[in-house]
């Protein structure tokens, strides 16, 4: 008879430890994951691009003898930016977000220079390894968009997890250590139109 009792609370039990599992308790540890997942994507392609420049100077160093103060601040933006790391458990670090962006804004804008800096030289401009190097590097910048943009969205959903009902019971109780993920955010100055002179 105390079997028979104890029973049906085992079973109510056990039904609400199920139930409960369907409501979000892997939904945290799962877009984490993905989170992560997307971030690693992002440095891959950023990795990607630090690569192609050492070719990209060599190419027009061959071209633009007295271009060394350009090639100069590529080669000591690209050295910046491959410091500038954001391990995974850094992620819900805002500011350490913050130093990898601005290293990777002042690298795209050395290599912004670069890039004018060839239209001078009609040589280098018709160079068919320039022409590739500089292909390579349109494409491994739209690869980083893509990849900044799936990470904020699945740091989004992430963070949107930890505080929407029913994943906020979980978050509060076994996930209480979980803190949301920074976001990158629009560089300084970005919201104003570059100025064009003619």
């Amino acid at each position: 008879m105390n079997f028979s009792l104890r029973r049906p609370s085992l079973l109510a039990a056990l039904f609400l430890a199920l139930s409960l599992s369907g409501c979000g308790y892997n939904t945290i540890p799962t877009q984490e994951e993905e989170a992560k997942a997307k971030w690693a994507e992002v440095e891959a392609q950023y990795q990607r691009r630090a690569d192609l420049i050492p070719n990209l100077v060599a190419t027009v160093q061959g071209y633009a003898k007295h271009e060394k103060d350009v090639l100069t601040a590529v080669t000591e933006a690209r050295a910046h930016a491959s410091q500038a790391k954001v391990d995974v458990s850094q992620l819900t670090d805002p500011e350490k977000l913050k130093q990898f962006q601005e290293a990777q804004a002042q690298l795209s804008g050395a290599l912004g220079r670069l890039l004018a800096v060839s239209e001078a030289y009609p040589d280098l401009k018709s160079n068919t390894n320039f022409l590739a190097l500089q292909s390579q590097l349109e494409g491994t910048e739209n690869r980083i968009n893509v990849a900044r943009r799936d990470y904020i969205q699945a740091a989004r959903e992430f963070n949107t997890s930890l505080r929407t009902f029913p994943t906020l019971l979980w978050a509060k109780t076994v996930f209480a250590g979980t803190k949301p993920l920074a976001e990158f955010t629009a560089n300084a100055g970005a919201e104003q139109a570059p100025t064009v002179k003619f």
